[in-house]
C-alpha cells in the first residue's frame, strides 16, 4: 500500500532575523548581529521537518509573484517537497516575518501576512482537490495563518478521508469554535493556551486544565508546550507529562514550535502511540533550539533517535485524565 502524506495547509513567509541584547525602547535605533535571512512559515516548516524525517510532504499554500516568492519556494523545492498546489498569487506580496532573538533564544516577531490572506474560491476548490487525490492514511496538519474558512473546508475534506487532522493554532484569536471539533490533535504553545483558554499557565497542572477544558470543547488530543521545553498532552485516557530533554544550551526558540508539530505529524503517520508520538516531537523542538535559526538548526532521524535512546521513556509521567 502506497504511504500517506503530510499534507501542510497554512503559511509560507520569508523570515528577517537578528538578534539583539535587549528591545529597542522608543525611537531608539538598537544594533542587532548575526543577520538571517530565510524561508520560514509554519506550514513550509512543517513539510520540511517531514521530508526531513523521512515522509513525503505537499504544501497547500500561497506566496506572492515576487522575487520573495521564489526564494520561500526554492529550498522547499530542492528537499522534495510537493508544491503542485502552492499559488503564486498576481499583484500580492509573499508574507514577511521579522523577527529579534534577545538572550536565552527568546524570540520577538511581526508578521505582514500579506499573501497568505489571499484565497478566492478556485484555491480554496484546488487545495480540496490535494486532500481528496492524497494516499490513504495522510495526515493533515494546518496553521491559522490562512482564512479560517480555508481551513474549514480543508479539514472536513481530511475528515471525510479519516485522516489525522492536526492543528497548530498560530493566530490563536482567529480560532473558530467549530473547528475545536474537527482536530484529532492541537499542538499550542502556553501563551496561546492562556488565550484560548482564558487562565493564567504558571505550571504543569495549569496546562493540564487547559488541556481539559480544550478537550471539552470537543478536541480529540492536547498537545501544550510549555517555556521549559517540555510538554504537557492531555488525550481522553490519560494526561502525559514529558519533561524537557537535556541540551547544552538555548540558541534560538524560533521554529521549535514547528519542529514540534512536523515530528507529531511523522509519528502520527508512523503509528506511533500517542504517547510516543508526544515525546518523539517533544525531543524534535528540544534539538531545534540548540542552533541558530529554524530549519537549518532542525535535527535529521539519526540525531532525533540518539537523543530519544539516552532518556528512557519510563522518565515520563502519566496520569488518567
Amino acid at each position: 500500500m502506497k504511504q500517506g502524506w503530510v499534507l501542510s495547509l497554512g503559511g509560507v513567509n520569508m523570515e528577517f532575523q537578528a538578534r539583539v541584547e535587549r528591545m529597542p525602547e522608543g525611537v531608539e535605533t538598537l544594533s542587532g548581529c548575526d543577520f538571517l535571512m530565510a524561508g520560514g512559515g509554519k506550514a513550509a516548516n512543517v513539510a520540511c521537518m517531514a521530508r526531513r524525517l523521512g515522509a513525503r510532504s505537499q504544501l497547500l499554500a500561497h506566496v506572492g509573484d515576487d522575487a520573495l516568492g521564489r526564494q520561500a519556494l526554492e529550498p522547499l523545492r530542492d528537499v522534495g517537497i510537493e508544491l503542485s498546489h502552492v499559488r503564486a498569487i498576481s499583484g500580492e506580496v509573499t508574507a514577511v516575518s521579522m523577527i529579534l532573538v534577545r538572550p536565552g533564544g527568546r524570540k520577538t516577531s511581526v508578521l505582514a501576512n500579506n499573501a497568505n490572506e489571499v484565497w478566492s474560491q478556485d484555491d480554496v476548490v484546488d487545495a480540496l482537490a490535494a486532500v481528496r487525490t492524497a494516499p490513504e492514511g495522510s495526515v493533515l496538519v494546518a496553521d491559522l495563518e490562512v482564512p479560517t474558512r480555508v481551513v474549514s473546508a480543508v479539514v472536513e475534506a481530511a475528515r471525510a478521508r479519516d485522516f489525522r487532522v492536526v492543528l497548530a493554532p498560530s493566530r490563536a484569536e482567529r480560532m473558530p469554535e467549530d473547528l475545536f471539533r474537527c482536530v484529532d490533535f492541537l499542538t499550542l504553545d502556553h501563551t496561546e493556551a492562556q488565550e484560548l483558554c482564558g487562565m493564567d499557565i504558571d505550571s504543569e497542572e495549569d496546562a493540564a486544565d487547559a488541556g481539559r477544558r480544550l478537550r471539552g470543547r470537543g478536541v480529540g488530543s492536547v498537545c501544550i508546550k510549555l517555556g521549559d521545553g517540555g510538554c504537557v498532552a492531555v488525550t481522553g485516557q490519560e494526561v502525559v507529562r514529558i519533561p524537557p530533554f537535556p541540551v547544552p544550551e538555548v540558541v534560538d526558540r524560533a521554529g521549535a514550535g514547528d519542529a514540534f508539530t512536523g515530528a507529531l505529524a511523522i509519528a502520527l503517520l508512523e503509528g506511533q502511540q500517542v504517547r510516543d508520538a508526544v515525546r518523539f516531537a517533544t525531543a524534535a523542538s528540544s534539538l531545534a533550539i540548540t542552533r541558530n535559526g529554524a530549519r537549518q538548526a532542525w535535527p535529521g532521524r539519526a540525531e532525533l533517535e540518539r537523543l530519544l535512546a539516552r532518556r528512557p521513556g519510563r522518565q515520563e509521567e502519566g496520569t488518567t485524565s
